[in-house]
């Protein structure tokens, strides 16, 4: 299967994989799971799920990216709106080049615009 649409790169893998590093970091810094799931926009079962390491595909975050995730939880934990922050992380993770390399590495075809916008 090849994948078209940025979206799909986005709602497949770089969503999931934001919100389990999101829930990873609030856990380590004490916030509660049910609170973690309100914040994200997702069930407590999600939330158990991104912790186990059991839901969201393994992406490879750069270290700028990472740093970006970093911010984002500090911002969502001081009451910042925590979906409003992973939607900024996508544009991020667009801009650090994360959908082209997902994209590539699942059979982008050779008349990509995403991969390949010339």
């Amino acid at each position: 299967m090849q994948i078209k649409l940025r979206q799909e790169i986005e709602v497949w893998y770089i969503i999931p994989a934001i919100r389990r590093e999101m829930a990873k970091t609030m856990m380590k810094r004490k916030v509660k799971q049910r609170e973690i799931a309100r914040m994200l926009g997702v069930t407590d079962a999600a939330v158990s799920q991104y912790l186990s390491a059991k839901r969201a595909s393994e992406v490879k975050f750069s270290s700028n990216i990472k740093k970006e995730i970093g911010y984002s939880v500090e911002r969502a934990m001081a009451g910042a709106n925590a979906i409003k922050e992973i939607q900024r992380l996508c544009r991020v993770c667009h801009e650090d080049g994360l959908c082209c390399f997902i994209h590539k590495h699942h059979g982008a075809p050779k008349d990509c615009k995403i991969c390949n916008p010339d």
